[in-house]
């Protein structure tokens, strides 16, 4: 059976021993000499032993005091040590909010999402971590973002992700492209187009690849970048086309590039909000998660 620990009569001794005086001990805890004494009288008494010799001229530790001051000390300290840092955490994650999002989304959807965020929670910091996919995951993984928004592809064990939006993958080209104004174009209709790929090892590429299956292998691209955002710039300086998620070419100037459907076969992605199993967000996390999740359910 754990034994029971006077926290509030360690701290009377200590404030006693420190002080020298039960009147100074007394105003530092804020208490009555009355109240003071009453915390010490229960911790000797649970402790069968005296710890204070009082006198009218002076205090002093008896044998048994002096023998358990170092060790309440160090007690005492670890104590407001531990209680200062949770505190610390407590504050930090009511105060501040960190997510992880996708760059093609945080671009153009988060600054609608977050102006009614803010509006309803002043003064919370919102950090932002716009990452590929793959990372997004291994920053909620690891506890770094509350939670991400990101692709959904493969299940994982220790992670939940709930799905948010569905967009297909468009054809992206600019507005004097000869494929610029039709209704519908098929993969076949690209063979012998200036394609921009997104990256190899990219989740958007993945998702292209696995849709494409063997045929995969015959789409002949001319240039390879790592981010939407460069191909999206390199179609608009006429470099060639590109295919993106539809969400992607929202953020662009469609002024003066188009997004046209792409079919045959139709590829999409599924847009999810990943959290930690069995980790409860923090209230102003969970809010933000409710107002993105809302948001884009409304698409």
């Amino acid at each position: 059976m754990m034994e029971r620990i006077d926290f509030l009569g360690l701290q009377a001794f200590l404030s006693i021993a420190n002080w020298g005086s039960f009147n100074r001990a007394a105003a530092s805890l804020n208490l009555s000499q009355a109240a003071l004494s009453h915390r010490l009288k229960k911790l000797e008494d649970e402790l069968g032993v005296r710890l204070v010799a009082r006198t009218t001229r002076q205090v002093t530790l008896t044998p048994a005091g002096v023998e358990l001051l170092p060790s309440a000390q160090r007690i005492v300290d670890e104590l407001s040590q531990i209680f200062g840092t949770l505190r610390r955490q407590g504050r930090e994650s009511q105060d501040v909010v960190r997510f992880g999002c996708l760059p093609t989304i945080a671009g153009h959807h988060l600054p609608v999402i977050l102006q009614g965020f803010s509006a309803a929670h002043p003064g919370v910091l919102v950090r932002v971590l716009d990452q590929s996919a793959t990372a997004i995951i291994e920053r909620v993984r690891a506890g770094e973002a509350e939670f991400g928004i990101t692709i959904m592809s493969a299940q994982h064990y220790d992670l939940d992700i709930t799905p948010i939006h569905q967009e297909a993958f468009v054809l992206v080209c600019r507005a004097d492209h000869a494929l610029a104004r039709a209704k519908v174009v098929t993969w076949s209709d690209l063979d012998r187009e200036i394609l921009i790929k997104i990256g190899e090892q990219t989740g958007n590429n993945l998702l292209i690849a696995a849709g494409l299956g063997g045929r995969y292998a015959d789409v002949t691209w001319t240039y390879e970048v790592h981010r939407v955002a460069t191909a999206i710039g390199m179609v608009r300086g006429g470099l060639g086309a590109t295919v993106v998620p539809r969400l992607a070419f929202q953020a662009a100037d469609e002024g003066k590039i188009v997004a046209v459907p792409l079919r045959a076969p139709s590829i999409a992605r599924t847009i999810g909000i990943v959290t930690r199993r069995n980790h409860t967000l923090s209230p102003v996390a969970e809010s933000l998660a409710r107002m993105i999740q809302a948001y884009f359910n409304a698409l």
